[in-house]
């Protein structure tokens, strides 16, 4: 079994936990009074939880298409900082921009998920993505489409969709990879690279100065 169903695995039996359970669910969810209250745990736990089967699903099916690539690309430990360091990251910079709205919680793998998938595209810019499953598109131009959706998708803040978090784990994806290997993810393309980090950068003006 490969790590990353091993990851879809265990977030699977925490997700019907959670459906079953609702002490789990608020225990674990991200939450930003839960954080303030010292329960730091929540930046990653949240990633475990679901709003129901079709939101587990489309996260996972995301994680193993991509995250297989990964782990035999990097290896195991390197996939796990990427997939969490995108978790901790969105969940992070959610909470930047929420910590004065105790109301708000999230839950999911998004942040996670996109971090891994950013870090496909760092790595293979002009290899196509199957948007749906059925429509090709590459992979660089993906990115743009998905950034600029997201970003603005953060003005709402009452939207059910996690935007800063989905945003904060493309951040973790693109800067972990080209950490982790600066040849392939920055000097085999520069400009397409130094074009994926103006593009967060603006975003992440953007979301400050809307949301601030």
């Amino acid at each position: 079994m490969s790590l990353s169903t091993v990851i879809i695995v265990i977030t699977g039996i925490v997700t019907y936990m959670g459906f079953d359970n609702h002490r789990i669910f608020e225990k674990y969810k991200f939450s930003v009074a839960g954080i303030q209250a010292g329960e730091y745990y929540r930046f990653i736990t949240g990633a475990f939880l679901h709003a129901d089967w079709v939101h587990f699903l489309v996260n996972m099916f995301t994680l193993f298409f991509f995250g297989d690539y990964l782990v035999h690309y990097f290896g195991q430990v390197i996939f796990l900082l990427i997939y969490f360091g995108g978790v901790f990251a969105g969940n992070y910079l959610t909470y930047y921009f929420h910590k004065r709205d105790l109301w708000y919680s999230a839950i999911g793998a998004s942040a996670g998920v996109n971090a891994v998938v950013f870090a496909y595209v760092t790595l293979n810019p002009s290899k196509f993505i199957w948007l749906f499953a059925i429509i090709p598109v590459p992979a660089f131009i993906f990115a743009l489409g998905y950034l600029w959706y997201t970003t603005k998708g953060t003005q709402d803040i009452h939207t059910r969709i996690g935007h800063k978090a989905h945003f904060g784990g493309a951040i973790a994806g693109v800067i972990l990879t080209m950490f982790f290997d600066f040849e392939r993810a920055f000097l085999a393309h520069p400009w397409v690279a130094l074009a994926l980090l103006g593009i967060l950068g603006y975003g992440f003006r953007y979301i400050q100065k809307n949301n601030l």
